[in-house]
């Protein structure tokens, strides 16, 4: 039985809370409508905490519908208080303007702004709250939300304890309106979110009902969990971001190659595009044979080329292999800077000694003299992959790899890079 949209969105696992259900997946599968999510800008990249709902703006967008990919220039002047523990750091306009450029890039990567038949929208908030006067906005927005129900919100309940600025209170607000400007500029009928942003989505349904006499909709995703119990999107404690610079293609084809087998199939239907009866078989097999890591290498196969290209997802295979086997004699230099990138390093300047047991001390690789006489003794050296067991060995140009880099291991895993 083939599913509709709405339907293939809740087989995905992507559907977590609507307003009035069946009157959205009526107006989805009947009509092409214009649906936006809002990306603040509180850094200068995103990360992949963001590609949920990025890619569910491209799922609508492939079927049918027009995304508006929403930059928050101006809530990002504020910070969203929406589940967190503190007050955001504010930023400076230039910053959050500088910032805001570089998300409507990435966004570009992902959503197709040039399609004929429905391409998407981009905006920026600040176009309309930089102009806002305060008393105008007290009187034609504040006047339709109580204080008691901006308090019943649950993202605002949360901070109430620990102390909330009327910065922060004031955002739903802010939001709200940002969903009646795009009703009222390009008759926008849905707004989408993580399940954290129900407060602010309700909210901006509720200004349109009042200013406009309108029905508008709202769907938020799952908030995403892993297994493990550890947060998702960051990995040995940093963020994984979608900026090949602040998280190389290597790095973030890691990250998902090393999804737990708890997850793999969930992030799958969340995130990949493969068609719902692939990924079934694919489940199949895997189940059968967890050990040959099928899903695994098929979703990072699949995120790492959306987000980074085949190139890069080439590139990030080649390196993955040489460091599993060791044979690291292929890699060309920018291979060597991303596999390498988190491995101690050691500039070799002219005046250092060559001799393998000298460079190993000099590198701090080894603590002794005596200790490195051992361990390439024991055979446990290896100069760019080969074991290299003579203590009087001399590292020459023929050791380099792309003329400038020797790659040093001891033990199994025990990377060092010297650059000369």
């Amino acid at each position: 039985m083939s599913l509709d949209f709405f339907q293939e969105l809740e087989a995905r696992g992507l559907v977590f809370q609507t307003t009035d259900e069946k009157a959205l997946e009526k107006l989805l599968n009947e009509e092409s409508i214009k649906l936006y999510i809002g990306f603040d800008p509180t850094a200068d990249s995103l990360h992949i905490g963001h590609l949920l709902p990025i890619l569910t703006l491209r799922r609508f967008q492939q079927n049918g519908h027009v995304p508006i990919a929403l930059v928050g220039g101006g809530t990002g002047m504020i910070g969203d208080p929406s589940f967190k523990d503190a007050e955001r750091q504010l930023n400076t306009l230039d910053t959050v303007q500088t910032w805001s450029q570089r998300i409507k890039d990435q966004l570009s990567r992902f959503i197709d702004f040039d399609n004929r038949e429905n391409p998407a929208i981009i905006e920026n908030n600040y176009n309309w709250l930089g102009e806002l006067k305060m008393i105008d906005f007290l009187r034609d927005v504040g006047k339709n939300f109580t204080i008691n129900y901006m308090m019943s919100k649950e993202s605002v309940k949360r901070r109430i304890e620990t102390g909330i600025s009327y910065t922060e209170f004031a955002y739903q607000l802010l939001q709200a309106y940002d969903f009646l400007q795009l009703n009222e500029r390009y008759d926008c009928k849905l707004q989408l979110g993580g399940s954290d942003q129900w407060g602010n989505i309700t909210s901006g349904i509720e200004l349109v009902r009042r200013e406009k006499s309108k029905q508008v909709y709202g769907l938020t995703m799952p908030l995403i969990t892993k297994a493990d119990g550890t947060k998702f999107g960051k990995t040995e404690g940093n963020a994984v971001w979608l900026d090949a610079d602040k998280t190389s293609p290597y790095e973030f084809y890691q990250f998902w190659i090393n999804t737990d087998d708890r997850d793999v199939i969930k992030f799958m239907k969340y995130f990949t595009f493969l068609p719902l009866a692939e990924i079934d078989a694919i489940e199949q097999e895997f189940e059968q044979a967890p050990e040959k890591r099928l899903a695994q290498k098929t979703l990072a196969k699949e995120m790492t080329t959306l987000v980074h290209g085949k190139t890069a997802y080439e590139q990030a295979l080649h390196i993955s292999e040489a460091l599993f086997s060791g044979e690291v004699k292929n890699l060309n230099a920018a291979e060597i800077q991303q596999g390498f990138k988190n491995v101690p390093s050691y500039q070799v300047s002219a005046s250092d000694e060559l001799n393998l047991v000298e460079i190993l001390l000099t590198a701090g690789i080894e603590k002794s003299k005596r200790q490195a006489r051992e361990d390439i003794t024991n055979g446990a050296i290896y100069v760019n992959g080969d074991r290299v067991q003579d203590a009087a060995y001399v590292l020459s140009d023929t050791d380099k790899l792309a003329e400038r880099y020797i790659v040093l291991r001891r033990g199994k895993k025990k990377y060092f890079v010297l650059e000369f």
